[in-house]
């Protein structure tokens, strides 16, 4: 009985494995299941970079930048702004002074501490080795910052130049005015508010 049960069983689905089978080989020879579609490839196009104008402007900025890059203080002569240079200059040489001096404390204190190594304190004999490794470092860090200062101020000239050129189209002239005028705004029939405004006129 119970081989007869299982071999009833297996008559019963025969057909619809058949079936299934029949609409698996079906959707296997459509062109959508039968072949890989591969996924569209987009194509990126490059957008051109635009090439900034400087024609409208009175100054090139790319001159005034390359002029003080080279020589620092000729970006702000191209600039007219001439006024500029004996002050960059002033900056240059007033740092210029103080590397010089912390490199000379430096190597002293360094000397003063390698011959208390070597047993010799008569440089400085207030001073115990701590207190000279501080010096050393102290004078050696102030050295470092005054360079670093030095390429700072060479930068800033750059930088100067580029924002003076950049301006240089900027209307300043006597044309413009600007006025400061009591203004009365009324919000309702009953409520105003005084105030100030400001006017940007053009002659």
């Amino acid at each position: 009985m119970k081989f007869n049960g299982f071999h009833t069983l297996g008559k019963q689905k025969t057909p619809w494995i058949l079936m299934g089978l029949l609409l698996l080989s079906i959707f296997w020879t459509l062109p959508g299941f039968s072949q890989t579609q591969n996924p569209p490839q987009v194509t990126q196009t490059e957008t051109p970079k635009k090439k900034i104008d400087y024609s409208s402007l009175p100054k090139n900025p790319r001159k005034a930048t390359i002029l003080s890059a080279v020589l620092p203080g000729a970006g702000q002569v191209y600039n007219g702004k001439a006024w500029k240079v004996p002050i960059l200059y002033a900056g240059f040489m007033t740092d210029i002074y103080f590397i010089g001096y912390n490199n000379k404390r430096y190597q002293t204190f360094i000397d003063a501490l390698n011959a208390f190594d070597e047993g010799d304190n008569s440089q400085f004999p207030s001073l115990n080795r701590d207190a000279l490794v501080r010096n050393v470092d102290y004078w050696r860090q102030n050295r470092d910052f005054t360079i670093l200062l030095l390429f700072g101020i060479y930068a800033l000239n750059i930088i100067d130049a580029n924002v003076d050129a950049h301006l240089s189209g900027f209307d300043i002239s006597d044309d413009l005015a600007l006025k400061i005028e009591p203004s009365l705004e009324s919000f309702s029939a009953s409520n105003n508010l005084v105030g100030l405004s400001l006017k940007l006129q053009f002659k």
